[in-house]
């Protein structure tokens, strides 16, 4: 667990973040968003002391941050930054054993670990850890850079900006992947995003910054519908914020009984994806099967419709 007290950051007198207060859950994923300036950044790394706080304290699992060294703190708490800052001359094996050679991992350990990450990010061992970073897609660079960040099995992964350099096809199928891991790992990941969308997919929770000051910490659904004020309101987006919303959560709970006929739809398809294939094939009714194959009723767009409409 984090916990962020009264944080502030200032440069030539002029506060970058201000009196910040926040607790992030272990074992979660915190997306930390806002506009350019906004303090996101360096809120962030103030947690692993790549910043130093001019007020405020942080504490993890109720350790003061301060007390520990810094470069043993930055060890232990994993970073992946945008544009991956894998080092060119390196391998990617050599990459990703980083912080355990610095550890002093012993040679076995440090190559297990290595082969674990790998075969973790769907990456061959034996065929992409002797190649170099050039040799590599910008995806696949991606992976290398978070599993050197969780080289040394941290229980904190810091990450800013991570997919920002990848098309949205791969940036898609890396957040994906990302939540995977996570949910793996049990690790507890904080996030800086620009990206509301982001956000909204991968925080369990989501802190919003403007002008270095928290606007609003909550939950991804409580940001769309109670948004805190007119910032927060124009950063999720009146016109998107409907189907935003249906992105949260998969059919389940919308299901009808009765068949109808007609392609299915797997009951754990997000109701926003429902809602599009309803507008894709023009139907107004979809069928929605388990995983066996077997029919779990029907889904309908006035149900849909009900779901994405403002709470009253």
């Amino acid at each position: 667990m984090i916990e962020i007290e009264n944080l502030t950051k200032r440069y030539n007198g002029k506060a970058a973040v201000d009196n910040v207060s926040m607790t992030l859950e272990a074992h979660t994923v915190t997306a930390i968003v806002g506009t350019s300036g906004s303090g996101k950044t360096t809120l962030l790394r103030m947690i692993n002391r790549l910043e130093e706080p001019s007020e405020g304290r942080i504490l993890i699992d109720s350790v003061d941050n301060r007390t520990v060294q810094g470069y043993e703190l930055r060890r232990r708490i994993g970073y992946a930054i945008q544009g991956y800052g894998l080092f060119p001359h390196r391998t990617v094996a050599q990459n990703i054993a980083t912080v355990p050679v610095l550890l002093g991992w012993e040679a076995a350990r440090i190559k297990r670990r290595v082969e674990e990450l790998l075969t973790l990010f769907q990456l061959d061992p034996s065929l992409y850890g002797p190649r170099y970073p050039h040799e590599l897609s910008g995806g696949q660079q991606q992976r290398v850079g978070v599993a050197r960040g969780l080289a040394a099995e941290p229980n904190i992964l810091l990450m800013d900006e991570p997919f920002g350099a990848l098309d949205a096809i791969i940036r898609t199928k890396a957040r994906e992947d990302l939540l995977d891991i996570q949910k793996q790992l049990g690790i507890t990941i904080i996030l800086v995003t620009h990206d509301i969308e982001e956000a909204i997919q991968l925080g369990h929770m989501i802190a919003v910054m403007d002008a270095g000051k928290l606007v609003q910490h909550a939950t991804p659904a409580d940001i769309l519908t109670k948004p805190a004020n007119a910032f927060v309101e124009e950063l999720v987006g009146s016109a998107e914020r409907p189907f935003r919303l249906l992105s949260l959560e998969s059919v389940r709970d919308a299901v009808e009984p009765g068949d109808v006929d007609g392609p299915p739809v797997p009951l754990d398809i997000s109701k926003r994806d429902a809602l599009g294939e309803m507008l894709w094939s023009g139907r107004t009714t979809l069928p929605v099967q388990n995983k066996d194959g077997t029919s779990a009723g029907h889904v309908t767009l006035d149900a849909l419709a009900r779901r994405a409409s403002r709470p009253v």
